[in-house]
């Protein structure tokens, strides 16, 4: 009986406690490579290339390629699968499935990265001598899955570079979750390089002040495809080229998107293992966008590399991640006698300009950006050009730039001027510290295979109930495991959260302050852990795949512009699906419209602006985007009474290339703003938000205006230009004399309803035109309002019939 037991349990130990051997460069069906055990790697068959998992931080493993022949003790990595995800440092595992997918589990057994195969053949994972890790049959005739056509921050050579693939940069040389550069092939045909964070969104390469040409770029192959060879020659079809100092066969090279945002081609230093830059995007790192933060200053010269400074005034936020910038020391203040400018010469920042004046003086640039309280300061270049700027990026100091950055500060913040800013230069430095995370993981019962063999020899009853006993651990406490085991690495790697429906519960305290509802969803108060006070969307449909709900999300919460509403999180769980805004105080454009708590001025801002935010979401985003639900209650206003267009719980995400609406399988809106396409089955474009504007800008905005003279003006099918102009003119005729009904209207000439008035015409005119074709783009719009506006603040009288006219005719031109 002993024998028995004692040749069970080694059958036991055998199953369980014995890795497979696997061949040298290939992981077979049914085996698997573990992160405790560190010589369970697959190496290319030159040895140039090892896979296994790569440590990122405590506890914390990715499964990864990398350089094997280099000496730097990191090890240069060139691809990774779970760079934003990574797996426990025990029980975690990349298995070769039998039915001929893989899959990398963690210490739980959850699946945090998988690749399924269709193949009904027998199939291996097989590292090539090129690095390209590839998934196919035994004979190698049929290929289902390659490493290289997901890449990472790394090409390598004669790997192919096409429209589908990007590189996205790490976010430093110790932290290697997904950062805040791309490299990709854009919608013109053209590679570029691009800054994203979850507010701002720049292209910096190629320049964007220059034309594709100009930059030595075409834009007529549509093809997009790009590849270098292991000679250091670069080509691509946007007919970019470029080659390695030392071209020509022989070094290891790689093709890397840095940190820093440059794109650099690096080659292997055979003698000494270490890799030295043979071409770069950039010989000027400080022209890259966003490499020092907001409110701070790069500068680079060849001996002291690259540098950060905070600007007189600010204090840097994180001294570990210069990307997140520098903070003010002072309130901001909107008093004239308060304020004062700093010089800082040869200082440009790129970008974010509220406006501009030509050939200006230095006097009447800081006069106009006094009476602002958004200009942070201004811009005076050589030319005597003004421009004002709203947001401190992108800052640079080289002596070459010929023009200065006078800095609007309290005048108890200017002490020194320039003393000040060199007071506060910091050396721009990587973050040398490991990127620490939060992992558990649960520890099995001890495996000595003396103590477990003596037990079972002495009690063999005992054993029976050991099992019984982890059986019922493993059914019962696998959720707890799972939840103990789950990384918190998605915060790290992200720009904005993945919230619990717990915390949010919490914030909100049991969503019990409502504070508006809709077709999509109700809204909710609440305070999050960091105490901001945030709007929570919770939606009623739920249905909707995780998968595609994340993809929106992601999308959505991209957009930067300071007229559309603020994403901060979501929440994704089980059928909970939650988003989380930003909190404005003034609440809806409907509430303040029925409180009659807006002037005519206000309100013709509002309409400026809420069409400069549509502008942005249907013509600047990479996304082709339709709000669909544009109405006074998805209008927000801000403490300065700012539009923000909230709401997307209807938006519809489209490639800019399906434009025939086929994407919609139902009617989508709130009844009295939704354009006639829906009614009728016609093709849905960006202009039924056009419709929308049209209705909530030129009726509900300025309704009340319009209904004092509806019982003389008869209804006007906006057919023509000059029946507009006449409409127009008869009004104003109207308004000059009294009606013989013994009415009154006469009004004086700088009335503000009758100005608002106009406005809401020649608003009705482009945007609620009942044929899709007649009716304006939101670009137009913005554009036209935006240019009546300028005249009314510079005090010229658009209320002449004769410029109402030529505005009607720039927008019917346009």
């Amino acid at each position: 009986m002993e024998i028995s037991v004692y040749l069970l349990v080694v059958t036991f130990l055998q199953i369980f406690l014995l890795s497979p051997c696997t061949a040298a460069d290939t992981l077979r069906e049914g085996d698997s490579l573990h992160v405790q055990k560190p010589a369970d790697v697959l190496a290319s068959e030159n040895g140039v290339f090892n896979a296994g998992f790569y440590k990122v931080g405590e506890n914390a493993f990715c499964f990864a390629v990398w350089f094997n022949v280099s000496s730097d003790p990191n090890r240069t990595v060139v691809w990774m699968a779970n760079r934003d995800q990574p797996v426990n440092g025990k029980g975690s595992k990349l298995s070769l499935l039998r039915n001929g997918g893989f899959i990398l589990t963690d210490a739980g057994g959850k699946t945090e990265w998988n690749v399924d195969s269709l193949s009904s053949h027998s199939v291996q994972l097989k590292l090539f001598n090129n690095g390209n890790l590839v998934l196919q049959t035994l004979d190698g005739k049929s290929t289902f899955w390659e490493s290289f056509k997901f890449p990472t921050d790394t090409l390598l050579p004669n790997q192919e570079f096409t429209k589908d693939t990007n590189l996205i940069s790490s976010r430093s040389r110790s932290n290697y979750s997904s950062g805040n550069y791309k490299f990709y092939f854009d919608n013109n045909n053209l590679l570029a390089l691009l800054y994203q964070v979850p507010d701002i969104t720049s292209v910096y390469w190629p320049p964007p002040f220059l034309l594709p040409w100009q930059s030595g770029r075409s834009t007529y192959n549509s093809s997009r495809v790009a590849i270098f060879d292991s000679s250091g020659n670069f080509r691509s079809s946007d007919e970019l080229w470029f080659q390695a100092v030392d071209s020509g066969a022989g070094p290891l090279r790689r093709l890397t998107l840095d940190p820093d945002g440059n794109l650099r081609l690096y080659s292997l230093e055979e003698t000494a293992g270490t890799w030295v830059v043979s071409w770069e995007a950039f010989g000027e790192p400080c022209k890259i966008h966003g490499i020092c933060g907001q409110n701070s200053l790069c500068k680079y010269d060849r001996i002291r590399g690259t540098t950060c400074s905070c600007l007189p005034g600010f204090r840097i936020k994180n001294s570990q991640d210069w990307s997140q910038g520098c903070v003010p020391e002072f309130k901001d203040s909107c008093n004239k006698s308060d304020l004062g400018f700093v010089k800082l010469t040869h200082v440009e920042f790129y970008g974010f300009d509220k406006d501009y004046i030509v050939s200006s003086t230095l006097k009447s640039c800081e006069e106009n950006c006094f009476k602002s309280c958004e200009c942070k300061g201004f811009q005076f270049k050589s030319d005597r050009n003004c421009y004002f700027k709203m947001l401190l990026l992108n800052g640079y100091r080289s002596p070459s730039f010929e023009g200065d950055l006078y800095l609007k500060l309290p005048k108890s913040s200017i002490k020194s001027g320039e003393n000040l800013y060199e007071d506060s230069r910091l050396a721009c430095v990587d973050n040398p510290e490991v990127v620490t995370l939060n992992r558990t993981y649960s520890k099995g019962k001890q495996n000595g295979s003396l103590k477990f063999l003596v037990w079972f020899s002495i009690v063999v009853g005992v054993v029976e109930f050991i099992f019984i006993f982890l059986v019922w651990c493993i059914l019962f406490r696998s959720n707890e495991d799972n939840k103990a085991t789950v990384p918190v690495y998605t915060q790290v790697a992200t720009g904005f959260r993945r919230y619990s429906y717990s915390e949010l519960k919490k914030a909100t305290n049991g969503f019990s302050e409502e504070i508006g509802r809709g077709g999509a969803g109700i809204v909710y108060k609440g305070e999050l852990p960091d105490h901001r006070v945030a709007a929570i969307k919770s939606l009623h449909e739920a249905g909707q795949g995780e998968a595609e709900f994340l993809t929106e999300v992601c999308t959505i919460s991209g957009l930067n512009h300071m007229n559309l509403m603020e994403m901060w999180g979501y929440c994704v769980e089980g059928k909970h699906r939650l988003l989380v805004y930003e909190y404005v105080e003034h609440g809806s454009l409907a509430d303040n419209l029925s409180k009659n708590a807006l002037n005519w001025a206000k309100r013709f801002e509002i309409a400026v602006s809420t069409a400069k935010g549509l502008a942005y979401l249907h013509e600047e985003c990479l996304d082709w985007i339709l709000h669909c639900d544009i109405k006074p209650q998805n209008i927000l206003l801000d403490s300065n009474f700012q539009p923000k267009v909230a709401d997307f719980g209807l938006s519809k995400l489209l490639n800019r290339g399906s434009l025939n609406g086929s994407g919609f399988s139902r009617i989508r809106g709130t009844r009295g703003y939704m354009a006639p396409e829906w009614v009728y089955n016609l093709p849905i474009t960006s202009k039924v938000d056009v419709y929308s504007y049209g209705i909530v800008e030129g009726g509900d905005m300025l309704e009340p205006v319009y209904n004092v003279y509806c019982d003389e003006i008869e209804e006007v099918d906006f057919l023509s230009i000059h029946e507009e102009s006449l409409m127009i003119q008869g009004m104003m005729a109207i308004t000059k004399e009294e009606g013989q009904d013994g009415r009154s209207h006469s009004l004086r000439e700088d009335d503000q309803e009758k100005k608002s008035l106009a406005k809401g015409k020649i608003i009705g005119y482009a945007s609620a035109e009942k044929f899709e074709v007649k009716r304006q783009e939101a670009r137009v719009i913005y554009v036209v309002l935006n240019k009546l506006l300028r005249e009314e603040q510079k005090g010229e009288n658009f209320m002449q019939p004769n410029k109402n006219l030529q505005l009607l005719e720039e927008i019917e031109g346009s």
